[in-house]
């Protein structure tokens, strides 16, 4: 079936006001959960706002935190995000860096005692508007394998990097760092399907195409494959040491899970969940329209390179850009196994979805 955005907006709205979360932050989560559905990264929506209810009901969220910063310098910062949601602590946090980027040309804030985040893309995207590069990474669930290891010590730790351009259409890179990101093997359980060889392995180590895994023990891989995993496990290792080494959160295999399957740590070395964000001024650089103009010849000779027979060379944010504007006009499609979580959430509540 398939939903409008804004009635997919009100249900969820409704949803994290009813958990507790002021008016202010209630919109702001729902603005960036459903900036992925927008986006057709189906596994970070509205198919994770189950879960955000049942870290609620586990007390693992605050629905009323205060977000603020415990350590700064003129261009650096520590934010503490009191508990509360990553779809609220980060948007916060990313202002924090784009303010101090204002000041000095460039600022950096790590943070420490959040949640899941949604998308690191809309994050990064936050800088946009402000000529300025944003720079996004969270890390997550200890579901990684590191290369050559059965223990499961790293999150899919994404990395999201947003450039303005001119006349083109600005530049978003947002990916895991791993082969890839668990809510694709949840998209495939619901469907019940199987997932491509590399994206996982069992318990023991072996090879699997075993969508439930992971839940059965195994671990995500990743990036890189079978000769190149070293690379993805050491952007993986950077993107947990930034986010909560820095700031004072937890990382490795102590990192609290988002997933149901696992339970958080008895023994945390830190506090929270951990992101990393950076905002850097284009005119602290050069001047921002000669930059754009530079970044519109950049995407146009990419876009126009000779492609492979029946494809087209892609720059990094078009797939999202395109499936946005679809969506906005004939709505988002959501799963049968995905509808029924909705409501029952929404019962719960008492909200209608």
């Amino acid at each position: 079936m398939t939903f409008s955005y804004n009635q997919l907006f009100t249900f969820t709205e409704a949803v994290f006001r009813s958990i507790g979360c002021p008016e202010d932050d209630a919109t702001l989560a729902t603005e960036t959960l459903l900036s992925a559905d927008l986006r057709g990264i189906d596994s970070h929506g509205v198919a994770r706002l189950v879960g955000y209810v049942r870290l609620w009901e586990a007390g693992r969220i605050n629905p009323t935190p205060r977000v603020g910063v415990t350590y700064e310098t003129p261009s650096t910062a520590v934010v503490d995000g009191d508990g509360g949601l990553g779809l609220v602590v980060g948007p916060k946090a990313m202002r924090v860096a784009i303010e101090k980027a204002r000041q000095v040309g460039t600022g950096w804030v790590s943070v420490k005692n959040s949640n899941h985040f949604g998308i690191a893309g809309y994050h990064a995207m936050l800088a946009l508007a402000h000529d300025m590069i944003g720079v996004a990474m969270t890390n997550a669930s200890p579901l990684v394998a590191p290369t050559h290891s059965l223990d499961r010590l790293l999150g899919t730790n994404p990395i999201a990097v947003a450039v303005p351009a001119g006349e083109q259409p600005d530049f978003v890179a947002d990916l895991a760092t791993t082969t890839a990101a668990n809510g694709k093997l949840e998209i495939a359980q619901r469907k019940q399907l199987p997932v491509p060889e590399g994206w996982v392995q069992n318990a023991d180590g072996s090879a699997s195409t075993d969508a439930n895994a992971v839940k059965n023990g195994g671990a995500l891989l990743p990036l890189g494959g079978a000769t190149g995993s070293h690379k993805g496990y050491a952007l993986g290792a950077v993107v947990d040491i930034f986010s909560a080494v820095l700031s004072g959160a937890n990382y490795g295999p102590w990192v609290p899970p988002f997933v149901a399957f696992l339970q958080p740590p008895t023994d945390p070395v830190g506090q929270g969940l951990g992101h990393f964000f950076g905002a850097m001024r284009v005119d602290a650089f050069r001047p921002a329209d000669e930059f754009k103009a530079h970044m519109d010849n950049w995407i146009t000779t990419f876009r126009n390179a000779h492609a492979i027979e029946g494809r087209k060379v892609l720059i990094p944010g078009d797939p999202e850009r395109e499936m946005a504007a679809v969506r906005l006009l004939d709505g988002i499609p959501l799963l049968d196994a995905v509808i029924k979580d909705l409501e029952g959430v929404g019962q719960k509540f008492g909200v209608k979805l």
